[in-house]
């Protein structure tokens, strides 16, 4: 939405960023079975610009899991609105932790 762009009408990377984290945290979920919160963001780089209409398309990879952490890896595509070619804009690596109700920690696999 033109409310998500900067004064050039590319969309802004903070967006971005967070539809790719959504996207990481609906894997996060569904496989640790429950709530959990984003570590870290690694190595994102954009690689070209996102414009008002563009589709967006995510692709979530589980990387790794660990005892309480997962390692997701996020594809960032754009298909401009008449096209039918979309090309990679970025991607990045997201750690989430599983969390029990409280807030704290928790394994991955509960047993």
């Amino acid at each position: 939405m033109p409310a998500d762009t900067n004064p050039s009408g590319d969309i802004f990377g903070g967006w971005l960023m967070s539809q790719m984290d959504l996207a990481a945290g609906n894997m996060a979920g569904r496989v640790s079975q429950g709530r959990g919160a984003t570590v870290s963001v690694e190595a994102m780089q954009f690689l070209r610009p996102v414009k008002v209409g563009d589709e967006v398309t995510l692709y979530a990879t589980l990387q790794k899991v660990g005892r309480t952490s997962m390692r997701i890896h996020v594809d960032a595509w754009a298909r401009p609105r008449y096209s039918d070619k979309a090309e990679k804009v970025t991607d990045a690596d997201f750690v989430f932790v599983a969390l029990d109700d409280n807030g704290a920690s928790r394994p991955v696999f509960e047993t």
